[in-house]
């Protein structure tokens, strides 16, 4: 019998992709046990789908942190192994046009918030964790303390978009406005750039000349909650392997 891997969930919103994973995960059709699921948001949809099946939950208030830092940021709000110089040379999200000051303080709020996240997060003994719908960027800052050995990747996104096609945050609409006629998602891993990391799996739909923008993304979403525990299973997969 294949040992059930450990995994950890983030969302932002409704969880659809999240309750898909624990149906996967009740249904035993991949060999995995969610430990809890973290959100940026209070109150959304996702954390009533987690607290029903029993997971544990937590917020991390972004919006609240970043409001707090505008006010001003002290060395003191740091986490102690922030390393801002470190940082700078590794990330790859914010574009060249933003100021070194935007910059800086893009960084010094998400790592605030990030060590909120990692002082939760790394108390569980967790081989992956899943972003299911989470729609925060991740900084080296968080990515460096999850990813912990070089060359192995623990952290698993879904994208509306058939990767490296129509990266960012609106792929479904990025693929309907482009005109195109196959559309599709991508499981793929997080590294520093945005949407960059290595495709893991892939699911494709056509588009029809009468679809509306609606259309395709209820079409991908159907994609989505087939393609995601299938991505979950070939890790969990390769990590059995390993362990023999």
């Amino acid at each position: 019998m294949a040992k059930k891997i450990n995994v950890g969930t983030l969302i932002s919103g409704g969880g659809t992709n999240l309750q898909a994973i624990i149906d996967a995960c009740k249904s035993n059709l991949i060999d995995a046990n969610i430990l809890f699921t973290g959100s940026d948001n209070p109150g959304v949809k996702g954390l009533e789908r987690a607290q029903k099946a029993d997971i544990d939950t937590f917020v991390v208030d972004y919006a609240g942190i970043i409001t707090s830092c505008k006010k001003g940021i002290n060395d003191a709000d740091l986490p102690s192994d922030f390393n801002l110089e470190e940082i700078l040379s590794k990330q790859k999200l914010v574009e060249n046009s933003a100021s070194k000051e935007q910059l800086v303080f893009f960084l010094k709020t998400r790592a605030i918030a990030e060590r909120k996240l990692l002082d939760i997060i790394l108390a569980y003994d967790m081989d992956l964790l899943v972003l299911a719908g989470f729609m925060r960027v991740l900084t080296p800052y968080f990515i460096d303390r999850i990813n912990t050995e070089p060359g192995i990747y623990k952290i698993m996104n879904i994208h509306p978009a058939l990767l490296p096609s129509f990266p960012g945050t609106d792929g479904y609409g990025d693929t309907f406005r482009y005109g195109c006629k196959i559309g599709g998602c991508t499981v793929h891993y997080i590294d520093y750039g945005e949407d960059t990391g290595p495709i893991i799996g892939q699911k494709a739909f056509e588009i029809e000349d009468n679809d509306t923008l609606e259309d395709v993304k209820k079409k991908g979403l159907v994609k989505e909650w087939e393609l995601f525990p299938q991505c979950i299973q070939k890790f969990a997969d390769s990590q059995n392997k390993q362990s023999r």
